[in-house]
C-alpha cells in the first residue's frame, strides 16, 4: 500500500499502468517510481499482467458476439484492464460455447507459462531501460556479489554472462517479484546507449527452444533450460536480439547446471 502522505495514490499507479494517467500527472508519476523501486516493480508486475492479459484475449474479443451480449457496453463501463479481461472470459466463453469451456475448465482461459514470463520481463524492461540515475540496484562492477545474492534469492546458481563480445556491457542487476516467486533481473548497455536485459524465474515448465514475441517498441527471445526460465529483451531488431540471446545461451549452456544453491 502507499503512504498515505504520498503525492502519488494508488489509483493513479493503476490509471498510469491503464494508460489513462492525466497528462499533467504522467510525469510527476514517474519521477515518483523512479526513486521508488519497490512500487515500480508493482507497476511492471501490473503491466505485465496487462500486457499478457491482451496478449490472450485481444484476437477473441475482437469476434463477432452474441446480440445478448453487448461486450462494447462491458467495455464502456470500464476501459481498465481488468474490465477487458472479464469481456475476453465472456467473449471466449460465447465463442466456445458452454459444452466446450466447461470441458476446458477454468485453466483453458489462463496465459501460459510464455506469456506470463514474456510479458513480466518486458514490463520489468520497459521501466528500467529508461533510467539513467537508477536502473540497477547492484552495479556490474560488483559482479560477484551480484550473482551470490541473486543466486541465493532464487535459490538456483546463476550464471550472468559477459557480452562484452557483442558490444554489451553489464550495468548491474536487481531483484524482481515474479510471477511464481523472485525473480532476477540483468541490465546491459551498448555503446549507443541502447540496452538488453535478462530475466531469471525459476521454473517446473519444461524445457524449450528459444521463442520469439514483440510488441510497443521492444521484443523478447524465450527459453527454459534446467528449471529456470530465461527472457533477453531489447529493441526490435529481430537479429541483434538474436545475436544477444544465442551469445548468453552459449555462455549459461556451457555452464554445468547445478540446480538449487
Amino acid at each position: 500500500m502507499i503512504d498515505r502522505d504520498s503525492p502519488v495514490t494508488e489509483h493513479e499507479l493503476h490509471a498510469y499502468v491503464d494508460g489513462e494517467i492525466p497528462a499533467d500527472r504522467r510525469d510527476a508519476v514517474e519521477a515518483w517510481l523512479a526513486s521508488h523501486p519497490e512500487h515500480a516493480a508493482r507497476v511492471a508486475h501490473w503491466r505485465a499482467q496487462a500486457d499478457a492479459i491482451r496478449a490472450r484475449y485481444d484476437a477473441i474479443a475482437s469476434e463477432p458476439v452474441s446480440v445478448r451480449f453487448d461486450l462494447e457496453k462491458i467495455t464502456r463501463a470500464s476501459r481498465s484492464w481488468r474490465a477487458v479481461a472479464a469481456a475476453g472470459v465472456i467473449a471466449a466463453f460465447l465463442a466456445g460455447g458452454v459444452v466446450g469451456w466447461m470441458a476446458h475448465g477454468a485453466s483453458a482461459a489462463a496465459p501460459s507459462r510464455f506469456d506470463i514470463f514474456t510479458a513480466e520481463a518486458l514490463g520489468a524492461h520497459k521501466v528500467y531501460v529508461v533510467e539513467v540515475r537508477h536502473p540497477v540496484e547492484v552495479p556490474g562492477a560488483e559482479r560477484p556479489h551480484l550473482v551470490q545474492w541473486l543466486s541465493k534469492r532464487l535459490d538456483y546458481e546463476l550464471r550472468i554472462p559477459d557480452l562484452e563480445r557483442t558490444g554489451l556491457k553489464l550495468v548491474g542487476g536487481r531483484l524482481l517479484p515474479g510471477p511464481f516467486g523472485p525473480a532476477a533481473f540483468c541490465m546491459y548497455e551498448g555503446p549507443s546507449g541502447e540496452r538488453f536485459t535478462i530475466y531469471y524465474a525459476r521454473t517446473d515448465s519444461p524445457q524449450t527452444a528459444m521463442h520469439y514475441r514483440a510488441g510497443d517498441g521492444f521484443a523478447a527471445l524465450y527459453w527454459v533450460e534446467h528449471g529456470l526460465a530465461y527472457v533477453v529483451s531489447g529493441p526490435p531488431e529481430r537479429e541483434r536480439l538474436a545475436s544477444v540471446a544465442q551469445a548468453a545461451y552459449d555462455q549459461i549452456d556451457k555452464a554445468a547446471p547445478s540446480g538449487k544453491q
